[in-house]
């Protein structure tokens, strides 16, 4: 399992890094919603829908995000900031699925209606989407700065909670995830926001940022909440999982699961960080 792993890790690196750093705004754009659709028939399949309605749904995704891009390509460049609306809403939809779902480990009836639940994901996948071209707007180093933030998060919370790890953090939903896993991506995504903040060369990345415009104080609440974001994140796709009684979004990852299960911290975090940019 290790093996193949890190050899569907490299695949996808092989594939992203050239896409972030070499090709246009509108490549990155178009491989993201390639991605970015792929989730969104996971999603669709979580909601409860079948396999061909869910690739209704996602071919229904597509075809949004290419009209959008087509749009902004005619409007120019500027066109994308005036989007960000669509991040505001992205945030209340989250406020208002994790305040009702994460509290009681259980979808509420209203919600678990697979066309509602496939709606909140076709909002919220595309908010991320956007998320990201804005963040690659400001630049690769730029949007690698926001990805690490869940990237920091995750793997402190795994090396904590098998070492530290006693506590359930929400046993009735992930058992494998630990209060210690928590305390440990907190403590290390604080200390990754005051390296982005103490190094010149980083001065460019969302924490740093915040802590140029408002200061360290708002940086280290802001660095808090992101990554809480990233961890409730995680935790509703495993809601998600647990309805629809499935271990893994789906097997499109070899190793790894399916997309959904590498992107969900990064889904309520990329539009509110976004949120976050002067």
């Amino acid at each position: 399992m290790l093996r193949t792993r890190i050899i569907t890790a490299v695949v996808l690196l092989a594939l992203l890094l050239p896409t972030l750093f070499l090709a246009s705004l509108s490549v990155f754009a178009l491989v993201m919603a390639l991605f970015s659709s792929a989730a969104m028939w996971e999603w669709a399949r979580l909601a409860g829908f079948k396999s061909m309605a869910a690739v209704v749904w996602a071919m229904l995704w597509l075809a949004t995000a290419s009209a959008l891009l087509l749009l902004m390509q005619a409007g120019g460049a500027g066109s994308i900031a005036n989007l960000r609306p669509i991040l505001m809403a992205a945030a209340l939809v989250w406020i208002a699925l994790l305040a009702f779902c994460l509290p009681r480990a259980n979808l509420p009836r209203f919600l678990a209606v697979p066309a509602v639940l496939a709606v909140l994901g076709f909002i919220v996948m595309f908010a991320a989407w956007l998320a990201l071209l804005l963040a690659r707007e400001s630049g690769p180093g730029f949007l690698l700065s926001l990805l690490g933030i869940a990237w920091v998060a995750d793997i402190a919370a795994y090396f904590g909670g098998r070492a530290f790890g006693r506590s359930k953090l929400a046993p009735r939903i992930s058992p494998g995830k630990t209060w210690a896993g928590a305390y440990a991506a907190l403590l290390a995504v604080l200390v990754y926001a005051w390296v982005c903040s103490a190094l010149p060369g980083l001065s460019g990345t969302l924490l740093a940022r915040i802590d140029q415009t408002y200061g360290m104080p708002a940086m280290l609440v802001s660095a808090v909440l992101l990554v809480t974001l990233s961890i409730m994140g995680d935790l509703f796709e495993s809601l998600l999982k647990r309805h629809a009684g499935v271990k893994d979004s789906s097997g499109l990852l070899p190793g790894h699961g399916g997309v959904l299960d590498r992107v969900d911290a990064l889904l309520p975090l990329l539009p509110i960080a976004l949120l976050f940019m002067a």
